[in-house]
């Protein structure tokens, strides 16, 4: 059976504290979801000169699968929908569908709206007219509709009544305030669908349950769901299409996206990296931890078959599976990585081999002077060269400087405090020196040893550095050690590398080394 999937991240998820897009960011979105296969996409409000821009934009957008959605409210109290601006303006948007949403507690009618609840079934009836009148699929948002039922269904199911009467192909019933139980929104669905079988489903995270609340509602018999990408939207955000998708279609058996369920992960990743948001990886189905294996008994059971700690295949949502070693980790697991990281070119090395039991005291003497190789398999990919008799070595560092500007002036006049970087280094016996300013002195050294070392590497000038993080690692106040990890990526591969130091210039080097040195001997060979 089909299910609907309505994308909201453009117009809910903008909601979200800290969320925007620009024109052009919400097009490549609405690409990226159109080629995952949603049914339907919310492409935001025409509410100024600006949202007009937008959608008049959309004439030139294409869709395969999606239809895309205007969001609009109904008329307000004593205004005719042909009067309301915002109606109109959701008319005349160049897309097949609208997106209506209007009160149906009683509750809300009376203290927010302040109005009769005739004349808000005549607003939603009239709106709904008016917007079908000008070609429109109509989607009615019933607000509050769960509080509205707690309190007494009868006005409730009115206006899902009014809503379809008028034209309405769907009505979304809306955890608005997301406070409903999964339970409760289940046997609620299940009565309304007796009635009017043409029902959807929009929950929020209040209470953490808007994937739990929205399968509830599909169960019960709703054939749309709404929600986001991550989840991001209002306050604790709307019911997450990451997870949701691939339980309604993996578990249950639902058809969302067909197919194209295994363009999931790259697709959700792609769209957090668009709305520069830092993406959670201990999300289920889509995080890189989803299917990532540390415990040697774990280890060892996905290699004898990978239902033993797996619930779905990762390809099915277009993920990996990944093993991390510790200082915990036996040889096999050890042995397993190595093969893992350097394309098996080890794979003569047996457990015997000494190189093997060096690779393992090296790891934990790392671990314990702090380094984490868990999210910098970029590092532990050159110690285990490195042990195993490798050179990755592509040039040595003669001598850098790093100065910042006075963090004083540029706090008065409101700017990024700008640094500076002067790197030296040996390829082969022939010195480059070169210099770079940066937001900050790890920028700053980043742009000065790429500048240097493009002279000997051309490559490197396609690698650019995409995160960068620290964290404090033992208690000695301004005397702590500090791990640094930085994430980097040449536009097709991303990797990341470690570093460790209680000078956080030194640890920030070593990491941003290491970065240099596995794209060197490891990305740039795949390429």
């Amino acid at each position: 059976m089909k299910i609907e999937i309505l994308d909201t991240t453009l117009r809910d998820g903008t909601q979200g504290a800290g969320v925007s897009f620009s024109p052009e960011d919400r097009i490549n979105v609405i690409r990226a979801l159109d080629a995952l296969g949603i049914s339907y996409i919310e492409a935001g409000m025409v509410t100024d000169d600006a949202g007009r821009e937008f959608f008049d934009s959309l004439r030139d957008v294409r869709t395969e699968s999606a239809k895309l959605c205007v969001f609009s409210p109904t008329a307000h109290p004593g205004v005719a929908a042909e009067k309301s601006d915002l109606l109109a303006g959701a008319a005349a948007a160049p897309v097949p569908c609208a997106v209506l949403y209007g009160k149906s507690s009683l509750y809300q009618v009376r203290e927010v709206l302040r109005t009769t609840p005739e004349e808000n079934l005549r607003m939603i009836r009239d709106s709904i007219r008016f917007l079908r009148s000008a070609g429109k699929e109509v989607l009615f948002d019933a607000e509050h509709f769960f509080d509205g039922y707690g309190d007494g269904p009868d006005y409730v199911l009115s206006v899902v009544d009014a809503a379809l009467e008028a034209g309405a192909s769907r009505v979304i019933l809306c955890d608005t305030n997301g406070g409903m139980l999964p339970d409760v929104i289940g046997m609620t669905v299940e009565r309304v669908v007796r009635s009017f079988p043409d029902i959807g489903i929009h929950c929020h995270n209040d209470m953490g349950m808007a994937v739990s609340g929205s399968v509830s509602a599909v169960l019960a018999g709703a054939r749309q769901v709404q929600g986001t990408v991550s989840g991001i939207g209002e306050r604790c955000g709307n019911a997450n299409l990451n997870t949701l998708i691939p339980l309604l279609q993996l578990k249950l058996g639902f058809d969302c996206v067909g197919d194209r369920l295994r363009t999931l992960t790259p697709t959700v990743k792609y769209i957090n990296e668009i709305a520069n948001l830092t993406f959670d990886e201990t999300e289920p189905f889509v995080g890189a931890y989803a299917f990532t294996h540390k415990a040697g008994t774990h280890i060892d059971g996905v290699k004898k078959d990978p239902r033993t700690f797996e619930h779905v295949d990762p390809e099915s949502v277009g993920n990996l599976r990944n093993t991390v070693i510790s200082e915990l980790s036996g040889r096999a697991a050890v042995m397993d990585k190595i093969a893992d990281l350097t394309g098996r070119k080890y794979d003569s090395a047996g457990k015997e081999d000494p190189r093997i039991l060096e690779a393992i005291q090296a790891l934990r003497k790392k671990e314990k002077n702090g380094y984490v190789y868990e999210q910098a398999e970029g590092s532990l990919a050159l110690m285990i060269d490195r042990v195993m008799g490798e050179d990755v070595s592509h040039f040595d560092l003669l001598e850098f400087k790093v100065i910042a500007e006075d963090s004083k002036r540029a706090e008065e006049d409101g700017e990024v405090m700008k640094s500076s970087a002067m790197i030296k280094i040996s390829v082969d016996g022939s010195d480059e020196i070169a210099a770079a300013e940066g937001n900050g002195p790890v920028n700053a050294m980043d742009r000065a040893l790429r500048r240097a070392l493009t002279r000997f590497y051309p490559e490197v000038s396609k690698m650019k550095l995409t995160d960068y993080r620290v964290r404090v690692i033992d208690s000695g106040a301004t005397a702590s050690s500090v791990r640094v990890l930085i994430e980097s990526t040449d536009g097709v591969s991303v990797w990341r590398t470690v570093g460790v130091s209680t000078d956080i210039i030194n640890a920030s080097w070593q990491a941003l080394r290491d970065s240099v040195e596995y794209m060197l001997s490891h990305v740039s060979q795949k390429s």
